[in-house]
């Protein structure tokens, strides 16, 4: 066995090489590069059985890499990336991991790759995906809110963006759920927060509320073409309007 590790920092590179070794309970043969060319240099001389590959190398993206040489072997992407960026292909020959990632997420992938890879079940990398993945990852980069600063009695308090079920319109005000039931003042109206936070994650569902995708638990149908949403965490469910239903309904399968 030969593996390629595309991968930029030192300890990084470090920690995939003692989970490969711990996994396969041998010292695997490797090559490790820290920029597209390095890796470019090794792939145009050398087979490897599959790819541990980082995003952002010294030089670049690797998807610039596998853009320009053909890859007909697995890769497992090893990433700080959040996961919606990895929703833009959809293929199950590529598996993911990630940073801060550990030696059991580590060996959740290879299992993922050995057992597809003894089926012969799996995708090679081609251009539409790489423009699909490079797509996703200046989305990410967009620069939407991360959290809010919340003033209270006890102080000033941060909020994360990703903790957040459900803002609602108060006046000049807002209120915002988080995902454990507490309720927060924001010092904005809902317009000016809805364009703060991310398409994919948040939604605005009638003139006073905002959902988030990770925090619906269920929906069931309405009267006059409405829905009902279920939110964790929530007793009272909310519900869109009859103008933003079938919008609402596109942005679910997106």
């Amino acid at each position: 066995m030969n593996i390629l590790i595309l991968e930029d920092e030192i300890p990084a590179y470090q920690k995939l090489v003692s989970f490969v070794n711990d996994y396969f309970q041998d010292n695997i043969p490797h090559h490790w590069a820290r920029s597209i060319a390095e890796g470019k240099a090794f792939l145009q001389k050398n087979t490897y059985d599959f790819i541990l590959s980082d995003i952002q190398l010294l030089d670049g993206m690797s998807f610039d890499l596998y853009n320009d040489i053909s890859i007909n072997i697995p890769i497992i992407f090893c990433s700080a990336h959040d996961e919606y960026l990895f929703q833009a292909f959809n293929t199950n020959g590529i598996a993911y991991i990630l940073k801060p990632y550990t030696q059991t997420d580590f060996k959740k992938a290879m299992e993922k790759y050995q057992s597809l890879f003894k089926k012969g079940n799996y995708n090679i990398l081609n251009k539409t995906t790489i423009t699909e993945l490079k797509s996703a990852l200046k989305e990410e980069h967009t620069n939407y809110k991360k959290r809010f600063v919340i003033k209270k009695a006890t102080g000033i308090q941060l909020l994360n963006v990703s903790e957040i079920s459900k803002i609602e319109a108060s006046g000049d005000f807002c209120i915002a759920t988080d995902i454990k039931g507490k309720r927060h003042t924001i010092s904005q109206n809902l317009g000016s927060i809805h364009q703060q936070l991310h398409p994919n994650k948040f939604f605005k569902i009638n003139r006073s509320e905002i959902i988030c995708i990770d925090a619906i638990d269920n929906i069931e149908s309405h009267f006059k073409n409405r829905l009902l949403i279920t939110i964790k965490g929530i007793k009272d469910k909310a519900m869109t309007s009859s103008s933003t239903t079938s919008d609402f309904r596109k942005w679910l399968e997106q």
